[in-house]
């Protein structure tokens, strides 16, 4: 029998109709509109944790919260903390002290880091209310320990709104089991300008990741893409 080890992971991102997620500049722009938006947040609400890279943190300082009062509100009548368990992978502890997602929203938050990490760096962290920080890895966070040690903590369903590092690192892993990408009607180009995936990438046909289309929809003045991926590690 197969017994999965690691929470349910889905990975939610935005993309220009060229694949970018920012500018050359890694500047956010905005690609999605107000029905997108809503939607996002409704995945947060149903979602047991939210993880991001630090790249993420230091370049978009999001706060990672709940936006809507009635999906806070609902999350709290079903027993849930109002805002989902925040998570930052963070090899080097660098995540800074007044990051939004440090002090913004109640909730409790996570800070994945390695062996590496300076010990002040990682006592000035931990030293912040509601923010516990894990120690998963040498060089860097090993994210299946990081997904185990999440899953005996309750989390079930994580999603993902890292940057194209950190959803390299999953899916090169196959610790991915379903993505969204919405596509928006703009065109960002360069060169240089960030994918939902980065990482070294794959060179074989049978090293890619094969997805199966569950749904393609029309919203806003975009199209909403989920995929199930196909050749995923299902333990962990």
């Amino acid at each position: 029998m197969n017994v999965r080890h690691r929470p349910f992971v889905f990975i939610n991102m935005a993309m220009s109709a060229d694949g970018k997620v920012s500018s050359v500049r890694r500047e956010q722009l905005r690609i999605s509109g107000a029905r997108d938006f809503d939607r996002v947040d409704s995945l947060r609400a149903s979602s047991d944790a939210i993880m991001v890279g630090i790249g993420t943190v230091l370049a978009d300082n999001p706060s990672l919260t709940v936006k809507s009062e009635k999906r806070r509100e609902e999350r709290k009548k079903s027993g849930k903390p109002e805002n989902p368990i925040r998570v930052v992978v963070d090899s080097e502890a660098r995540t800074p002290i007044d990051a939004e997602v440090l002090n913004r929203g109640a909730g409790m938050r996570i800070i994945a880091v390695s062996k590496r990490a300076i010990v002040e760096d990682v006592g000035r962290l931990g030293a912040k209310a509601d923010t516990e920080v894990v120690v998963c890895g040498s060089e860097e966070v090993d994210l299946k320990e990081l997904l185990y040690l999440l899953w005996q903590r309750g989390v079930n369903r994580l999603m993902v709104e890292g940057g194209g590092t950190l959803n390299w690192s999953l899916l090169s892993q196959r610790l991915v089991d379903e993505i969204y990408i919405y596509v928006g009607n703009v065109v960002i180009g360069g060169d240089g300008a960030p994918t939902p995936v980065g990482g070294p990438g794959f060179v074989s046909e049978e090293e890619l990741i094969k997805l199966e289309l569950i749904s393609a929809d029309k919203m806003d003045e975009g199209v909403l893409l989920k995929w199930r991926v196909i050749n995923r590690n299902r333990t962990g």
